[in-house]
């Protein structure tokens, strides 16, 4: 028997952990006990704060759900995910570069090139269309390319299949021998991250907004490249320099242009407002 005090515990416990046979287990075992040990010593806390502490954990499991991950959310509006993405995604110079995957993904269904993605969503009409290229620039024939993006009140279809429980403002698209995909959808917005649960009483008390700028989600997979996970940004937007979950990179911003009538790219005729956007995505190979 041994008694543990301020000075002590943090040795026992480590001891306790150095027996942990997996060897990747026992690093994290470790890391954990100094940098929570170290936590706790720097801060200090009242015993009503470190209740607070569990119960702020606690709600954040609480309010978890199948379509709703408030652990993702603590961890964008830390930087946490932006960290882990960062050092897991150390790309050749060229490649376009990651940002994080976000709480509001579901396998899409799939689309012809050019189809309609925007469903039940409102919003004014967007042009989208982009090149798939290797390390090299050569086109990349059959990428799978997942697309996702809010309606233009800041809201995904996860956020309404109460009132529609299809997908809609996302598709699945393949690209063709020249490395090309398009699709037409409605233009997104900024809009803030759920903010009605504990992640948002944080951002509340930190004295910082909720907000995301305009952007779609890109998800691109082949045969011999790394996964690209991604944005393109709306150049303009006035939450580039503030966005909550800190996933903003200047390469990734591009304009999305503005057009009245006319015809689009695709020959369609257009009329009254709309939006295009082209965009390279170079994937970095596997290994």
């Amino acid at each position: 028997m041994r008694e543990f005090d301020e000075a002590t515990i943090t040795d026992a416990v480590l001891e306790r952990v150095a027996g942990t046979p997996d060897l990747r287990a026992r690093q994290v075992s470790q890391a954990l006990v100094k940098h929570l040990h170290a936590f706790i010593r720097e801060i200090e806390p009242t015993e009503a704060e470190w209740e607070w502490g569990i119960r702020f954990l606690t709600e954040t499991g609480q309010k978890c759900s199948d379509t709703r991950q408030e652990f993702i959310l603590l961890s964008d509006t830390l930087g946490v995910s932006m960290l882990v993405d960062a050092i897991n995604h150390r790309l050749p110079s060229g490649s376009t570069e990651t940002t994080v995957f976000g709480p509001f993904y579901i396998a899409p269904p799939e689309f012809e090139l050019g189809a309609d993605i925007s469903g039940h969503l409102q919003g004014r009409p967007m042009y989208v269309a982009g090149r798939v290229t290797d390390a090299g620039g050569r086109p990349v024939a059959g990428a799978v390319v997942d697309v996702w993006h809010s309606d233009d009140q800041g809201f995904y279809d996860l956020q309404k299949f109460g009132d529609d429980p299809r997908p809609a403002g996302r598709g699945r698209f393949r690209s063709g021998e020249d490395g090309r995909f398009h699709f037409w959808t409605i233009r997104p917005t900024a809009y803030p991250i759920p903010n009605d649960g504990p992640v948002g009483k944080m951002l509340s008390a930190q004295g910082r907004h909720p907000f995301r700028p305009e952007h779609i989600h890109f998800m691109i997979t082949a045969p011999g490249q790394r996964k690209l996970v991604t944005h393109i940004f709306a150049a303009g937007d006035p939450y580039l320099d503030s966005d909550v979950v800190f996933g903003v990179k200047k390469s990734l911003v591009e304009d999305y242009q503005a057009h009245h009538d006319g015809k689009a790219p695709d020959g369609r005729v257009m009329e009254g407002d709309w939006f295009s956007l082209d965009r390279e995505f170079r994937l970095a190979p596997l290994g």
